[in-house]
């Protein structure tokens, strides 16, 4: 495994792809709605391919995300979008279901391969299995706290991919739950629900808090009221080993995005040309809170939370 951290942030669109690279990403990742779930936007084959090509005059590289619950009838599809993506020239895909990690490893083994089977990777005996089966990173759960991750590393046969900032999932149905509630009150659903539409939940004990919500073809997305920032904790992650960081950009605007990929692009650097030194600068995270929605905390999520299983 490499030394190096590497910083990967999801991209809405191609634009946004290569504005993100330019801010100091390493990997973009992206993905079609068919195959994967919670994109920040939706890639076709030919906008696929226009990234990888970008990605490869800074040197990055592109995952695309084939994470989505495969029904019978999504199997049909795999084989020949795994066998584009390889004629792509992608690096690597994510994936939670064995069907995605047969057809990689039989039709494009150059492809790599990182399991993200979101809350349910606690843990490095069921990460190393996959490694056996063919996995190189595994992406380590959100809910895991600083502890549980860095004990992890020394254990971990692969890669591991940790989430540093931005939203997270707190609950998913492939029932369309929105329209259900509308259609419940006799209300007509008018226009589309996705996630431009800008929809929230607010429960009655925390009403000051607020849950975006959203609908696309793979069902009903609640997202967290807060956002993760690691930021000034990052060095304890990249002393434990933690190969990549995660940003998340769902439902972001591309400055704000910008903005936290330089943030943690100095964090990392000044880290790596210098570990004995390295000192975090609150002044890296500025921008970022110049551009942080008001209602919208930055917190440390589960990193300093115990947890009960």
């Amino acid at each position: 495994m490499s030394n190096r951290h590497e910083l990967l942030v999801t991209a809405a669109n191609v634009k946004e792809a290569e504005a993100l690279l330019q801010a100091g990403a390493d990997a973009l990742l992206i993905g079609d709605d068919r195959f994967g779930m919670r994109l920040a936007g939706s890639f076709s084959l030919e906008e696929t391919a226009e990234v990888v090509h970008i990605a490869a005059k800074h040197n990055a590289r592109v995952v695309v995300s084939m994470n989505n619950l495969m029904s019978n009838e999504l199997l049909k599809e795999i084989p020949e979008y795994v066998q584009a993506l390889g004629q792509i020239g992608i690096h690597a895909v994510e994936f939670n279901d064995p069907s995605v990690l047969r057809a990689v490893r039989e039709l494009a083994p150059h492809i790599k391969l990182h399991w993200n089977a979101e809350m349910t990777s606690t843990n490095y005996a069921t990460s190393n299995y996959w490694g056996s089966k063919g996995a190189s990173r595994v992406v380590l759960a959100r809910e895991l706290n600083m502890d549980e991750i860095t004990e992890m590393m020394p254990y971990l046969k692969v890669e591991a991919q940790v989430q540093v900032h931005g939203m997270t999932n707190i609950y998913h149905s492939k029932r369309s739950l929105v329209q259900s509630y509308m259609a419940h009150q006799g209300r007509p659903v008018e226009g589309d629900l996705g996630k431009e539409r800008g929809l929230f939940l607010i429960e009655a004990e925390r009403r000051d808090e607020k849950f975006p919500i959203y609908e696309d073809l793979n069902g009903t997305h609640i997202m967290s009221s807060e956002d993760i920032c690691i930021l000034e904790d990052l060095h304890l992650l990249m002393e434990a080993g933690v190969h990549s960081f995660k940003i998340e950009g769902i439902l972001k605007p591309l400055a704000y995005n910008e903005a936290a990929v330089r943030a943690y692009r100095a964090a990392i650097d000044s880290y790596q040309a210098d570990p004995e030194g390295y000192e975090y600068r609150d002044e890296w995270l500025e921008r970022v809170r110049e551009l942080q929605d008001p209602e919208r905390e930055l917190s440390f999520g589960f990193f300093y939370k115990e947890q009960v299983y």
